[in-house]
């Protein structure tokens, strides 16, 4: 048997001659980049590369050995694709994000509108994002008609939730996103304090019925679950209008699950505060225009990209943050409309759409996507 250190010494002069060959083989791609620059052919050759995989992987009879090679292969291919998307960028070749830098927003002849009636959360959202600088703002009932207001003239900003730090996603709102051409251009954080809400001089022990949204209804499950299994629990399609049904209802078995504020606009009484099972639960909310700009000092993007339906094509497409050392703060899938089991995705990443690493990034995505659209930078 051999001694292991001899065994180890071998390997690392095996693991220099790779290294070598590796660096020349780099230096042939980075040739290939400026022949493609002179000739305006793409980096992403797919039937080149899955040529070039078939013919490596019949070398070796041995199934184990034949996915390894390409494996192996198809990440160096996958690393000769971000050098020579760096080589591209740096002869001109740039992305076109279609946005405008600006180095602020002014807001003070805008009109915004928010889903939902007075006092819902979306509405403070906005009270808190715009801090009173915009010119008017108004309610619409559905996050659609949020949209619609703003392609058509209606508005120029709209407040929507995205997500929330218990309850997940709002599915819907990304949907929209992609289906509307419209550009997020900033971000609300709003620490969701739900309360018990009913009329005044109702007690706990009073109520029967429970309006709120799906979503604040989740929020609280653990109150709700543990403390009054018998009450009936019913959806509305917002916080604020559940407040307002009580206040029109007049029924003292009825309360509503919503923002303190809701008292004061619909003269209810806090029955009991800081139902939310989760005590730090936050919901992000987005702002989004009809207007594609970014501000200077805009530190996150969001992206949406189509893919193809193939082994390692995420894989592939994510890779080119890691070679480009930039953080991924986020991924969301959604389905995409009349095509079953195929997926839309939607991230989060820092960086501003001037910095160079980002469009190096956005050069390789595009080429590499069946679709990109850049949603925002904010």
């Amino acid at each position: 048997m051999r001694d292991l250190a001899d065994i180890r010494e071998e390997i690392d002069s095996v693991d220099k001659g790779i290294l070598e060959l590796f660096l020349k083989r780099m230096e042939l791609a980075c040739q290939v980049a400026e022949y493609k620059i002179s000739t305006g052919k793409k980096v992403y050759d797919k039937k080149r590369e899955e040529e070039k995989l078939d013919r490596l992987s019949s070398f070796v009879s041995d199934d184990f050995y034949v996915q390894a090679v390409r494996e192996l292969y198809t990440q160096i291919m996958s690393i000769s694709r971000k050098k020579q998307f760096a080589i591209l960028r740096d002869n001109g070749f740039s992305f076109d994000s279609g946005f405008k830098r600006v180095n602020d927003f002014d807001f003070s002849d805008s009109i915004v509108c928010f889903q939902g009636v007075e006092g819902a959360y979306s509405q403070i959202a906005m009270d808190e994002f715009f801090k009173g600088k915009m010119k008017s703002s108004f309610h619409v009932d559905a996050w659609r008609d949020a949209m619609e207001a703003i392609v058509n003239g209606e508005a120029d900003y709209a407040v929507l939730p995205i997500e929330n730090s218990l309850a997940g996603s709002i599915e819907e709102n990304f949907d929209l996103l992609s289906e509307y051409n419209v550009a997020i251009v900033g971000e609300q954080i709003l620490k969701v304090e739900h309360a018990l809400l009913g009329l005044k001089g109702a007690k706990i022990e009073d109520i029967k019925t429970v309006y709120s949204h799906a979503k604040a209804i989740a929020q609280c499950d653990e109150y709700i679950r543990t403390q009054h299994m018998d009450w009936d629990v019913k959806n509305l399609h917002n916080t604020a209008a559940s407040a307002r049904k009580i206040r029109d209802d007049q029924d003292i078995t009825q309360a509503a699950i919503g923002s303190i504020l809701n008292c004061k606009l619909y003269d209810l009484e806090v029955l009991e505060e800081s139902i939310q099972d989760n005590k730090e639960n936050e919901t992000r909310f987005i702002i989004v225009s009809k207007d594609k700009k970014y501000k200077a000092t805009a530190s996150h993007i969001s992206l949406c990209f189509e893919i193809p339906h193939e082994p390692g094509s995420l894989y592939r497409v994510l890779s080119n943050l890691m070679f480009n050392g930039i953080n991924m703060n986020r991924i969301e899938s959604r389905p995409i409309k009349g095509v079953n089991w195929q997926y839309r995705f939607f991230i989060d990443i820092d960086g501003n759409l001037n910095d160079e690493a980002v469009l190096n990034v956005l050069t390789g995505l595009q080429e590499e996507c069946v679709s990109l659209r850049v949603l925002g930078n904010y």
